[in-house]
Formats: C-alpha cells, structure tokens, sequence
C-alpha cells in the first residue's frame, strides 16, 4: 500500500495552523474570567479531519493546579462556537475540525520522573576518586 506522505504532510500543516491560531486567540481575544494563563502545546488531527484534540497546558504557578485546569478547560469549551468561527474566518477553510480541549499534564509527570530520577542518582552516586582508582588497578584484557 503506497504511503499517503502528501496527505501527512497537510495534515501536521493543519494542526500546526489550528496550534498557532487557537494559541494566538487564547492569549488576547478570549475574556472569559475561567481561562487562567495556559498555552496550546499540541493539535492532534484526527485522520479524516474531522475533529481535533487539542492539549492545552496551564501555567504551574496556580494555587490549585487541578481547579485551575478544569476551569480553563470549561472555559474553552464554552468559547468552542467561537473559535471553531473564528478558525473558519482566519484560514479561510469551508471545514473547520470539531475540536476537544484538554489539559495536557506531561510537562509535570516529566518534571517529576526528572526530581525522582535525580535522587535515585544521589543515593547511588559513588565518591569521585572510587571510579579512577578502580578503572587504574582493572587488568586490561
């Protein structure tokens, strides 16, 4: 079965328009006083096109992080009418994918693997002379 590499290609060109677009009217045209500080970190279209997750990162600073992000997450999809228009109008598109917001939580799972990682590397960490003085003495084979 021939590879659809055109078809792939719009397809990340597309999500990469609705990331920017959708970021851009997140930080100066929604009010709603529910959307806290965030930012668009992916698009994942879907392959007919159809419809569209879109994974939204909220800034870690909150209070609660967790109200914080269920509340940004109703706020965009109670603005969804109005950027699905707007999508519509400023890509010049007849279909616009039905879109689904997100908290996209990585970036922490990840920071926390990192702060774990970095005291299983502190527990385990050997004096700085014991690997020279054991790599010094070692035969050669």
């Amino acid at each position: 079965m021939p590879e659809h590499r055109a078809r792939k290609h719009h397809q990340d060109r597309v999500a990469e328009a609705l990331r920017e677009e959708i970021g851009a009217m997140i930080e100066g045209e929604l009010s709603d006083p529910r959307i806290d500080f965030c930012h668009v970190s992916e698009v994942a279209l879907n392959p007919g096109g159809k419809s569209a997750r879109v994974y939204v990162v909220v800034d870690s600073n909150a209070k609660d992080i967790a109200k914080s992000e269920s509340d940004t997450i109703a706020g965009l999809e109670a603005a969804k009418g109005y950027i699905r228009h707007e999508l519509k109008e400023r890509m010049g598109v007849r279909h616009v994918p039905d879109l689904s917001f997100l908290a996209d939580r990585s970036g922490r799972f990840q920071a926390r693997i990192e702060e774990l990682m970095e005291r299983s590397r502190k527990r385990q960490k050997v004096p700085a002379e014991e690997p020279a003085r054991i790599a010094h003495e070692a035969p050669l084979k």
